[in-house]
C-alpha cells in the first residue's frame, strides 16, 4: 500500500487569465498562481484543485468540479446574474427544467454549467 500524505486533482484550460478570472471573480473562490504558473483554485472545506494550460486543451465532457450549495435555486441565480449559463439537458434519462435544474432523479438537486475553457463543473445540494 502506498503511504499517501495528501491529494488534489487538476484539469486543463486553454486560456489561464481567462480561467482566473472566472473562478476567482465569477465563482469567488480564491486564486494563485504558483512558481511554475499553475492555477492553485482552493475550494470550501480546504481542499484544492490545479487548472494548468494546455496548447491542445480539450473540455472534458464529464463534471471536472461539483460545488455544494445549501440551496440549488439561489446557486442558479448567482450564477445567471454573472452571465454563466446552466445546461439545460432535454434528456428523459437526465431531465432539467427551464432553468437547468435536474430535480429528483434519485440523486441531488443538480445544475451543470460550463467554464471559459469548455470544462463541464456543477452546482449541487449537499
Amino acid at each position: 500500500m502506498v503511504t499517501i500524505s495528501s491529494a488534489f486533482a487538476g484539469f486543463s484550460v486553454d486560456d489561464l487569465a481567462a480561467a482566473e478570472a472566472f473562478y476567482r471573480d465569477t465563482l469567488g473562490l480564491a486564486v494563485e498562481r504558483n512558481g511554475m504558473g499553475i492555477l492553485e483554485i482552493s475550494l470550501p472545506g480546504g481542499g484544492h484543485v490545479i487548472a494548468y494550460p494546455k496548447d491542445d486543451h480539450e473540455p472534458a465532457t464529464f463534471t471536472i468540479l461539483n460545488l455544494v450549495v445549501d440551496d440549488i435555486d439561489a446557486a442558479v441565480d448567482e450564477l445567471n446574474a454573472v452571465g454563466v449559463t446552466t445546461k439545460v439537458y432535454d434528456r428523459e434519462d437526465l431531465p432539467t427544467d427551464e432553468r437547468g435544474i435536474a430535480r429528483g432523479n434519485g440523486g441531488p438537486d443538480i445544475a451543470w454549467f460550463r467554464d471559459p475553457a469548455g470544462n463541464v463543473l456543477s452546482v449541487l445540494v449537499g
